[in-house]
């Protein structure tokens, strides 16, 4: 009785392990599930030879945190072959009030793989700031979106982040290896005309902005909290996760850095209705029924309309509800 209860808990503890092996192993196909078959064989064996229950599971915890320690040694890096549009890491200096960027990322697109790159060096005055917005952008399931901040002064400017996976050259993102030590975080720090634009016109992704209540000096606070992790992303990168590190719960984890932070919330996970989230506690627009909200919150049609204009960010904000705008505070 007390094995057959056991069984389930070292099924799923193995398929993680074997797992790890499997994925962030040797790069040799041949090794790396040559290691993995020798982990399950392994715990085969002790479940058929070793008795009592106890003796099982202290020889397979023995296995098992050997694999994970193995698994969290394996370092992310800055030094590989990137793809193009995450080839160049964003740097910031502070002077005072002004911020400088080094490595804005502002491509021109002719497809979603066809593009001029342009990496600039800007200029931001944070006693302009004048709030924050927020985009989700979907490309398939209702249940998962793409998050994307983006900070708005008064100048006319938008500085927009979107926290992503560094792909290498050949690589492409899979929902089952952002589970892994396969891909490192990466902050794109773009013009909205090229990180949104991109989804809405070539990605073919819905996109949906919505104006957050986010007091200034909480959306000040929030981004120069991006702002150093962008330069300590420079000297020590980190790894992407699927569940842990992605492009909400990131998010959720500078909030939390900046501000006293809500209850968690599984739409903080399943994050296609983290709109809803939001409307029901009020962090953005809620004059209008969320239904309503949502459908002129959605800019897709906009985006491809707009195209590559110099004003991309002032026409797709045309028409947005912006009851929920709090004026600038100086």
């Amino acid at each position: 009785m007390k094995l057959a209860l056991s069984i389930p808990g070292l099924f799923v503890l193995t398929a993680w392990a074997a797992a790890c092996l499997w994925f962030d192993g040797p790069q040799s196909r041949l090794w790396a599930g040559a290691l993995a078959m020798a982990f399950v064989v392994a715990v085969i064996a002790l479940l058929v030879l070793v008795r009592p229950v106890w003796r099982l599971w202290a020889g397979f915890l023995v296995l098992f945190v050997l694999v994970q320690l193995w698994w969290l040694a394996i370092e992310p890096s800055n030094n590989r072959e990137w793809l193009a549009d995450v080839a160049e890491l964003p740097a910031v200096t502070f002077d005072g009030d002004l911020v400088t960027i080094r490595n804005v990322r502002n491509f021109q697109y002719r497809s979603e793989t066809d593009f001029d790159e342009r990496w600039e060096t800007r200029t931001y005055d944070l006693s302009q700031l004048r709030g924050i917005d927020m985009f989700l952008s979907y490309w398939g399931s209702p249940m998962i979106a793409h998050t994307i901040a983006s900070w708005e002064f008064a100048d006319g400017q938008h500085l927009a982040v979107s926290i992503e996976t560094r792909k290498e050259v050949g690589e492409e993102y899979s929902a089952v290896l952002g589970f892994f030590r396969q891909f490192e975080l990466y902050y794109v720090v773009a013009d909205e005309r090229d990180v949104i634009g991109v989804r809405t016109n070539h990605r073919g992704e819905d996109v949906y902005l919505y104006r957050m209540k986010t007091p200034v000096p909480v959306a000040r606070a929030l981004l120069v909290d991006y702002l150093e992790e962008m330069n300590r992303l420079v000297e020590k990168p980190r790894w992407y996760n699927a569940l842990l590190n992605n492009c909400t719960t990131v998010i959720r984890q500078h909030q939390r850095h900046v501000a006293s932070g809500k209850s968690f919330d599984w739409r903080i996970v399943v994050n296609g209705y983290i709109d809803q989230l939001g409307y029901e506690r009020g962090t953005i627009d809620t004059s209008l029924p969320f239904d309503e909200l949502r459908s002129r919150s959605n800019i897709t049609e906009k985006g491809k309309i707009a195209g590559n204009v110099p004003d991309f960010s002032r026409q797709i904000r045309t028409g947005l509800p912006t009851a929920g705008r709090l004026p600038l505070m100086n």
